[in-house]
């Protein structure tokens, strides 16, 4: 299991975030491992709400499967993986300075043997990372270039 944390200040309080990444198929619009998004529950959000999410890191593509276990609006959200990498994750928003967000992503996830396994969680982790560092720059740069109202 490799475990992987990373946070940015978001110049727009939790509920407008919130808002934002509520709707899980805007995610392949911060996300730059995120292709496509296509839902397999009949519901789109909350507890349950299950989809498949094509996703691309170097030349490596795959389907990440995940269900929404945890939804706390305006303060959580919860998923797990249970493709071929498999693990659970979650989103965190803190309001800060009044107006802002910590938006805090981390990860907890197993790769399968044809991916190092064990041996290579270590390197898969930095990869995704800072992959994921340039997706929460996304994110923030949603709020900053007025792609989201604030």
């Amino acid at each position: 299991m490799v475990a992987i944390s990373v946070e940015t200040e978001l110049d727009a309080p939790p509920e407008v975030v919130w808002s934002d990444v509520r709707n899980l198929s805007s995610h392949v619009e911060w996300m730059h491992d995120a292709e496509s998004i296509w839902f397999t529950s009949t519901t789109t959000e909350g507890v349950g709400t299950m989809f498949d999410c094509e996703t691309k890191v170097g030349p490596i593509r795959l389907t990440d499967v995940m269900e929404i276990t945890e939804w706390v609006d305006n303060e959580r959200m919860g998923v797990r993986h249970s493709g071929i990498v498999t693990g659970e994750g979650v989103f965190t928003l803190t309001p800060i300075h009044g107006s802002k967000t910590l938006f805090s992503w981390t990860e907890e996830l197993h790769f399968p043997w044809f991916f190092g396994g064990k041996l290579g969680e270590p390197v898969g982790g930095v990869i995704l990372k800072m992959i994921w560092k340039r997706n929460l720059q996304n994110l923030a740069n949603r709020y900053r270039n007025g792609a989201v109202v604030t």
